[in-house]
């Protein structure tokens, strides 16, 4: 008996067919059975799929004699399937890879509960990709499982059918099956999630879902959206026949004018001389199931007047949002929101030259070199106000205590802004922020820079999509102070940023720690970091930091198969992955990676809030071409480069030198490479620290362990201090010894 039974009706998808089958045969986890059911499909689906079957024996074609629809297509395959779990899969979708082995594996975890419920990511047909916005519903309920009563926020995702794999059993003993016409998702889903025992979840994207430019059916215009009403209707039946599930009822109410009022809406789904009638019917199913002694919601309270009435109260919520939208549009046109008054007067003030305005990854809080900055400040300078500017009131509350701030674009920050003696950054400040003359703004830019920066990203068209360059140079023409924590970098921000500055010598504020770590063998927040992680005492930790790909959209690309890297570490190793910042809220983590790190197989430090405490707590970096090895060696630990698509990187955002000729320690090329590197134990040999020893000296000239007291004896105090002489070498690009000719 296989483990899944995945069911496949297939209807006019033969461009989609074959890449919904490979991603299901080319899985790793191969105890499957494939139902795949030709609903009639009037193209090239069927041979597709006979084609299929006579290659690999886990596939079942069944012919249907006419064509049934969805839901009854599917119950054609339901009699065939042996497996011990049901899922449907429709034929324009894919699976991620590794999906299927790790449904097993939560299945087993969960003793296998009568429904998994797993994540998902809308791919849309311009290549973009979208997570499911609730997917932290899954992550909150990611041990044991329950019912929809204890957590019935799991009836908030997606009522659909292809997010879920169901025990057959389950499914047999409810006589559960669809029915015909357009959502016929509606009467299944309900049904199967109130009336299981035991729900677990998956915080996996397991599946992609495939948003087609045309012809899905949803988004046809057609009456037969008035199925809907029918759907509903089924799912009251099966309420009604199961008293234990009475008190649901207010709950499905609400969800089914919600559903009908958001199809009435729609503008492609109904014919517009139907809407009138959608509405009626709408009306008299709200009106026949209405709860007794219930309220009804606020927002569905139209469904009690007339058409009329819900065509007046719609377009003047429409010309009030157009009326949004056109302000927006004429302040953006203008620069910016439109202030008068109270900015001014505050314009008109003097300056401050005790207040300090600071900010970090775009507002993120107390981070970076801005951070280190601002906490020796706090110890030698105390007589500075330092205020760090946030982005919303949820980061604002993760701030350490003590720390005094503002919420951007707040009556607070435009004051301080207006006052501030001083500016510190790691990015730009919004360009509606106006420089005034007397204040002083460092930027301390966010390390030493691999790939192409700002103006340079001129020449790579792919790489700068999205990314205002000249926006960009206007903003930097507000800069007085560059930091540099090397020759290199020096070099670098005075070409990518034609602007009028002066770079500054001294070293990377972020990294005194490392450098005290690295120098005098303090392991600094090391051990707390480790047990803050679970890391178990004596293990190797095997810091993988993966960057961006700009020849991907969305940036994220798997190179590593991280469960098998982290097996192949072996005994007495701990896997600590720590993703792109800018990867960080986007598809990469659903993609397996949060399920391994609740598994245990490895550690996601993504969200830990200071990347030099991770970095402290390794004892080896594993990167491709992320910026953070500059950084890390100042620890003076190994670090080993994986550079298995440096082609390919280069070729589409551009670098200053080639990373895998001057690396800080060996290259691998592919993955056996890497990981006979790190069961050798070739990571940590003589070649290794002679590789180290010679980056170290080219990029980590500046940082001396001082950096952040520099930058607020000379720049905020105007003390003396001295910067820290440039060593002799001045490192050129290899490969492009044109490109970082100083100006």
């Amino acid at each position: 008996m296989p483990r899944f039974s995945i069911i496949v009706p297939c209807f006019k998808v033969q461009g989609f067919l074959r890449e919904c089958l490979d991603s299901v045969l080319e899985q790793s986890y191969r105890d499957i059975e494939v139902i795949a059911v030709d609903d009639r499909s009037p193209d090239g689906c069927g041979a597709i799929l006979d084609e299929y079957a006579a290659r690999d024996d886990r596939v079942r074609v069944l012919h249907l004699p006419e064509n049934a629809g969805l839901g009854r297509a599917r119950n054609a395959g339901m009699p065939l399937a042996g497996g011990e779990y049901l899922f449907f899969l429709d034929s324009d979708d894919t699976l991620t890879p590794g999906a299927l082995g790790a449904m097993a594996d939560r299945l087993d975890e969960a003793g296998d509960p009568d429904v998994l419920v797993f994540d998902y990511a809308r791919t849309y047909w311009w290549g973009g990709t979208r997570r499911n916005a609730l997917a932290h519903v899954l992550a909150e309920a990611a041990d044991g499982t329950f019912t929809a009563v204890e957590r019935p926020e799991i009836l908030d995702l997606l009522m659909v059918v292809w997010n879920k794999a169901y025990r057959r059993d389950f499914v047999e003993g409810n006589g559960f099956t669809f029915p015909p016409g357009y959502y016929e998702d509606t009467p299944w889903t309900f049904p199967v999630m109130l009336s299981a025992e035991r729900i677990a979840t998956l915080d996996r994207i397991c599946l992609d879902y495939r948003q087609r430019r045309q012809g899905n059916i949803l988004s046809t215009t057609s009456r037969k959206h008035f199925d809907v009403h029918d759907q509903y209707e089924r799912v009251f039946a099966f309420v009604g026949s199961r008293p234990a599930l009475a008190s649901w009822r207010p709950y499905l109410h609400r969800k089914m004018g919600e559903h009908c009022l958001d199809i009435l809406a729609k503008p492609d789904r109904l014919p517009p001389p139907d809407k009138g009638e959608f509405f009626r019917r709408t009306a008299e199913l709200f009106a026949r199931h209405k709860p007794a002694g219930e309220p009804v919601p606020a927002e569905l309270r139209v469904l009690e007047g007339g058409y009329a009435a819900y065509r007046i109260k719609r377009k003047a919520g429409q010309a009030g949002r157009e009326l949004a939208r056109r302000g927006s549009q004429v302040r953006r046109a203008a620069g910016g929101p439109v202030r008068r008054g109270p900015d001014a007067l505050h314009r008109r003030r003097p300056l401050d030259p005790d207040l300090v305005l600071y900010s970090a990854f775009s507002h993120r809080g107390v981070l970076g070199d801005p951070g280190a900055v601002y906490e020796k400040a706090r110890e030698i300078a105390p007589r500075l106000r330092g205020v760090w500017v946030v982005r919303d009131e949820e980061t604002a509350a993760r701030l350490p205590e003590g720390v005094e701030h503002v919420l951007l674009d707040s009556p607070a920050y435009r004051r301080v802004s207006a006052r501030a003696g001083f500016f510190v950054n790691n990015v730009n400040w919004p360009g509606t922020l106006v420089k005034r003359p007397g204040s002083v703004h460092i930027h301390t830019h966010q390390g030493t820079p691999l790939k192409y920066m700002a103006a340079d990203l001129l020449r790579r068209p792919g790489a700068r999509h999205g990314v205002d360059v000249p926006q960009m140079l206007r903003r930097a023409d507000r800069w007085d102070y560059s930091l540099v924590a090397n020759p290199h970098s020096e070099l670098v921000w005075e070409r990518a940023y034609p602007c009028h500055f002066t770079s500054v010598r001294s070293g990377s504020p972020r990294n005194d720690v490392l450098v005290k770590a690295g120098t005098h063998g303090d392991a600094g927040a090391g051990p707390a970091v480790r047990a803050r992680l679970g890391i178990p005492a004596g293990h190797t930790v095997v810091l993988y930091a993966p960057t961006r790909r700009d020849y991907v959209r969305g940036g994220h690309a798997d190179r590593l198969d991280l469960a098998r890297f982290a097996a192949d570490l072996g005994a007495g190793h701990t896997l600590v992955v720590r993703l792109h910042p800018s990867l960080a809220t986007g598809p990469a983590r659903g993609l397996g990676l949060a399920d391994l790190h609740r598994r245990g197989v490895l550690v996601d430090a993504t969200d830990e809030p200071r990347v030099e405490d991770v970095m402290l707590a390794s004892d080896v970096l594993v990167t491709d071409y992320s910026a953070l090895m500059f950084d890390y060696a100042n620890l003076d630990r190994p670090i080993v480069v994986h550079a298995d698509d440096w082609p390919a990187y280069t070729a589409s955002r551009g670098a200053y030198f080639d990373i895998t000729a001057d690396a800080p320690g060996h290259v691998s090329r592919t993955y056996r490479e890497l990981a006979w590197l790190l069961a050798s134990g070739g990571w940590r040999d003589e070649e290794s620290a002679r590789l180290r020893a010679g980056f170290r000296e080219r990029f980590c000239a500046y940082d001396d362990g001082r950096a952040a007291e520099r930058v607020v004896r000379r720049l905020l105090l105007g003390e003396e201090f001295p910067e820290r002489a440039a060593l002799p070498k001045v490192p050129g690009p290899a490969g492009a010894r044109d490109l970082l000719a100083s100006k």
